[in-house]
């Protein structure tokens, strides 16, 4: 079938196309036992931009996207983020990104493989029509739907499930990881047993959590530490001016939050200033700007204290330490971006109740397919563009 889309490709002038593109109705299993099964034709209605999309670009630009193709193609139909019409189940869907012959295709083993639709082997949203495996459309929750069409600032918000389950599947790991890491101490600490230390630990993790960035997934991140754990003290950490719009909106969002604007002139001097305010090291440093800076304001600049655990989530940037004080501090590295069907099942829902949708902005999709990798460029991605960047893509599947 022969639809209209953008795609990537290996080209140095031209990674990112809108056009015709041939899509086929390729058979996937969502997990490892389960039937392989045709997919079932969908049509995209709203999908957001995410980084990957961008880091893909630059792939295809520099000729590294062969491994990203599905198979006996040359290209990538993007978008792994958004809301599909179903028609042939009169019901919109948000499409589970990540299927494969794997029990658990977030955490696959080397033995296993793996699918990620619009970012790896599978083709994505980004297109007028598209097929998934019938598994993998997860139910919107009731009461957003009316005379046939989702509401606006509804249909906003669930561009965000993906990136806010990542942040759920983060929570989960960095409680497990922190109770692991530190009961023994606690049994000493309290004086108590195993279970009631392993408890202990898991909260006092959060005892003083600095976010390194404030993009959307450090925001996420803000909000599902303060939710889940009410004694914890997070500071978030960015360049914005502190009474930005983003700062404002992250602020309200995790209550009980507080911001430090990074205008210091020597990474050392920020690093006092985060440990003042913290008022002592931190028990937990979670990158998400994406810069080097990151490791190095944890690592040679100590604000990440004895026993405390740095949770890595940035693309691109790599960590290195001093291993005297790493080894003598006990410090643990912990890296993943992944999520579960019932992570997803969970931000769905949450994000529903939130208000999230007041940091997306729209763009217009005859402006983006008139030009993708200027919209890319100079309005989605640029310095001055907004938190999160979507697209009407089927406009009568929705009241404006």
């Amino acid at each position: 079938m022969i639809v209209k889309g953008t795609y990537f490709q290996n080209d140095a002038q031209k990674p990112l196309v809108y056009g015709d593109v041939e899509i086929t109705n390729v058979k996937r299993r969502r997990l490892r036992g389960e039937e392989l099964k045709e997919g079932i034709l969908c049509e995209p209605v709203m999908v957001g931009f995410c980084g990957t999309d961008n880091e893909l670009m630059h792939m295809g630009s520099e000729q590294r996207l062969g491994e990203k193709f599905p198979e006996g193609t040359k290209r990538l139909i993007n978008g792994h983020e958004g809301i599909v019409w179903v028609p042939d189940e009169n019901r919109f869907a948000i499409v589970l990104i990540r299927g494969g012959d794997s029990y658990d295709p977030t955490r696959y083993t080397e033995d296993e493989t793996y699918f990620e639709y619009g970012c790896d082997r599978a083709d994505g949203l980004f297109a007028d029509k598209q097929y998934f495996n019938p598994d993998m459309l997860l139910k919107i929750p009731d009461g957003y739907v009316k005379d046939g069409k989702l509401d606006i600032e509804f249909t906003k918000k669930m561009v965000f499930p993906d990136p806010f389950a990542c942040m759920l599947f983060q929570l989960e790991r960095m409680e497990d990881l922190g109770s692991a890491h530190n009961f023994r101490v606690a049994m000493k600490k309290y004086k108590c047993d195993e279970q009631t230390a392993r408890a202990k630990a898991k909260e006092e993790v959060f005892d003083r959590t600095v976010i390194f960035g404030l993009g959307t997934t450090g925001m996420f991140i803000g909000d599902l530490i303060l939710r889940n754990h009410k004694n914890a003290k997070v500071l978030f950490v960015a360049r914005s001016p502190e009474d930005s719009p983003k700062v404002s909106f992250a602020l309200r969002q995790a209550k009980g939050a507080e911001y430090l604007q990074n205008c210091f002139d020597s990474e050392e001097e920020l690093a006092k200033a985060i440990i003042e305010k913290m008022e002592g090291r931190a028990t937990l440093f979670i990158g998400v700007s994406g810069s080097n800076v990151e490791h190095r304001i944890a690592f040679e600049h100590k604000v990440l204290g004895c026993n405390g655990v740095y949770n890595s989530f940035s693309l691109g940037p790599q960590i290195t330490f001093d291993t005297m004080p790493f080894g003598f501090e006990n410090h643990l590295i912990m890296a993943s971006i992944n999520f579960r069907q019932d992570h997803m099942e969970k931000a769905i829902q949450l994000l529903a109740e939130s208000h999230y949708n007041e940091i997306v902005e729209l763009i217009d999709k005859e402006e983006f397919i008139a030009d993708p990798i200027g919209a890319y460029k100079n309005k989605i991605y640029s310095k001055s563009a907004p938190m999160k960047t979507a697209v009407i893509w089927n406009p009568k599947y929705v009241n404006v």
